[in-house]
């Protein structure tokens, strides 16, 4: 995963002096020398810094120690080797007022709200939008909606905006606005159309349709099972139906409601037959472990000898051997002969364990180009995974591996050569293997949840790598087993409540896998719907300790976020959004490693199995 041949080392207690040394020679002998300081604004990951450049995090000021590349958790109050933080940068300095606040529609039951932006010496992050004296909805834009009004009433607003360092505006000049009167409303909206299935198991059948319109609003749509049995509801245009039976086929319908209890037409039926019942199936609660082939400080251990806890294995990693743009993916053991490697494979496969490749990670970039590329990764791939026997793939690509073309704004049709050519290899691969294989995929915060409010395609000054991995994840959905994302080494991100979401507790877990398992609109467009995975398509990513990467999670908070996701028990700072009823077949937790957990006396593998296997 991510940085972890580096900054990991600098949190080990007793070996600080030593880490810093390591970080700041191999960071040297790996980057660039750079251009001469400069005041650069906000820290961002992917950017190239000199001795002396200055730049802004969290509210305070620091200045380059060492010239490199950053990269997602090497913040600079995360590595020490890197910055150092300018005395008295802290900052106190309040945005301005908004101004110009306004109303730019209005319903019954909703008011829409735009004003003028505010400035600040830093920089705004957001605004606050208030109802009298109570918050009523947070943006980081300059306009919301604040929805859940009465009918016939006036309502006062005002609107505060906020900086990285919790600075708050005065308030604006304060709006008054009177909503429209109630309208009886008797008109059903109109019946969804397009309906389909995304995806089978044994048990269940996914579905998403096109929305439905309504003279008012929809509110809601059911899905029925055979005509008449009400089979699921839910507020998105997609749903999965648990509780089937394996290798029969059921029809389907959906029908859309609105506030006033109008209900459409059934759309047009779909039909899907679920999965047959397999042998040696992978464990409906599974913990997922990577394995270093190589050694960091956290230990080597050999494949044979991880715990006995892991249900996959997932070997890290297979990387490019002809450069980023070849296409050509190779693996050696590390401190193994080849022989008693692929022993060591068959050995946890006859423990019934599932052992994958992992390809990418944070040093492995992969940039399928070209046709050439994507013939050369197919086949280079195919050979690896038959020589050592692996039950499948994992796609770890990170850093600079994916990126949307400008233009490039439905994730249900990319355009970018190097995503299509990514989402035709991976399944070229996985076709010459069949139903069997494993394939599933890990990536970062970024190139997933972000999408919900920037899409690299579509947004203008935006990372072209936002969200970039939703085109992958979307026309792969039908042959993937899991995503599992890594909910670690991630800056704040936005969840369905529009609010910031931070790293590092049941929060943070809760809100991001809850897109995973309700959708969302790309880009905050809502004719560009990210369906929702099945829940079993489901894994959270976390680090094993606090070694193994920013936004460790202790156990006991962990097992609340998956409480709240599959049991209904509230968190208190964020609603769950998806069926928690059928959040029941979550897949299970993934974690960046076996190493690490080993390191830190198996706390990982020790506090979740239990606890995993009480769920089953």
């Amino acid at each position: 995963m991510l940085i972890h041949r580096l900054p990991q080392l600098t949190r080990r207690l007793g070996q600080q002096a030593f880490a810093l040394a390591f970080i700041a020679a191999l960071v040297l002998s790996l980057l660039p020398t750079l251009a001469s300081a400069a005041d650069r604004g906000a820290w961002a990951a992917y950017t190239n810094y000199a001795v002396a450049d200055t730049v802004t995090y969290d509210g305070k000021g620091y200045e380059c120690r060492q010239a490199h590349q950053s990269l997602p958790g090497w913040e600079p109050p995360n590595v020490a080797a890197l910055w150092t933080e300018k005395a008295g940068s802290s900052d106190t300095q309040a945005p301005s007022a908004p101004s110009g606040l306004t109303s730019t529609s209005k319903s019954s039951t909703s008011v829409s709200l735009s004003w003028s932006a505010s400035t600040d010496n830093v920089g705004v992050t957001g605004y606050e939008v208030f109802s009298g004296s109570t918050l009523a909805a947070t943006t980081t834009g300059t306009s919301v909606t604040v929805s859940g009004l009465s009918p016939n009433t006036t309502y006062t607003f005002t609107v505060k905006a906020r900086d990285a360092a919790g600075n708050r505006s005065a308030a604006s000049s304060a709006f008054s606005v009177t909503t429209d009167p109630q309208i009886a409303d008797s008109q059903a909206p109109t019946a969804p159309t397009s309906l389909r299935s995304t995806g089978t198991t044994s048990n269940s059948v996914s579905l998403t349709w096109n929305a439905s319109t309504d003279n008012i609003g929809v509110t809601g749509y059911e899905v029925f099972v055979g005509g008449s049995t009400l089979a699921a509801t839910t507020t998105a245009t997609s749903a999965t139906v648990s509780g089937l039976s394996p290798s029969t086929t059921y029809t389907f319908t959906v029908k859309a409601r609105d506030a006033a209890g109008n209900r459409s037409a059934a759309s047009v039926s779909a039909s899907a037959t679920t999965l047959a019942t397999s042998t040696g199936d992978i464990p409906s609660k599974i913990l997922i472990g990577y394995w270093h082939n190589f050694d960091n400080g956290s230990g080597f251990i050999r494949l044979r000898n991880v715990s006995p806890k892991w249900d996959v294995i997932n070997v890290s990693f297979a990387e490019p051997t002809n450069g980023a743009t070849g296409g050509t993916i190779g693996f050696t053991p590390y401190n193994s002969t080849e022989a008693d490697f692929k022993a060591d494979v068959a050995y946890l496969k006859s423990q019934g364990k599932k052992v994958l490749i992992s390809i990418g990670g944070a040093n492995g970039q992969v940039r399928l180009e070209t046709e050439a590329a994507r013939t050369a990764f197919v086949n280079s791939m195919i050979s690896i995974i038959e020589k050592y026997g692996f039950d499948g793939m994992d796609i770890d690509f990170e850093g600079h591996s994916l990126q949307l073309n400008s233009g490039d704004s439905d994730f249900r049709n990319p355009t970018t050569p190097l995503i299509k050519n990514l989402i035709s290899a991976i399944r070229a691969v996985r076709d010459h293997f069949g139903s069997k294989f494993v394939l599933t995929m890990a990536p970062e915060t970024f190139f997933v949840q972000l999408g919900y409010s920037f899409y690299g395609g579509s947004c203008l000054g935006c990372d072209t790598r936002a969200g970039a991995y939703l085109p992958v994840i979307h026309a792969l959905r039908d042959i993937l087993s899991w995503l599992q994302v890594q909910d670690y080494n991630s800056g704040p991100i936005t969840g369905l409540d529009d609010q910031y979401h931070n790293m590092g507790n049941a929060d943070f877990h809760v809100a991001m896998t809850d897109m995973l398992l309700t959708g969302f609109p790309v880009g905050k467009n809502p004719s560009y719907f990210f369906p929702a995975l099945r829940p079993d398509q489901v894994a959270i990513g976390l680090p094993a300790n606090v070694n193994a990467g920013g936004g460790y999670t202790a156990p006991a908070e962990v097992q609340k976020a998956v409480d709240a996701l599959v049991k209904g028990i509230p968190i208190g700072s964020y609603t769950v959004r998806s069926n928690v009823a059928n959040n029941k077949s979550l897949r299970g937790l993934m974690s960046w490693s076996v190493n690490w957990d080993a390191f830190a006396n198996y706390e990982f593998t020790n506090s979740h199995r239990p606890y995993l296997d009480a769920l089953k």
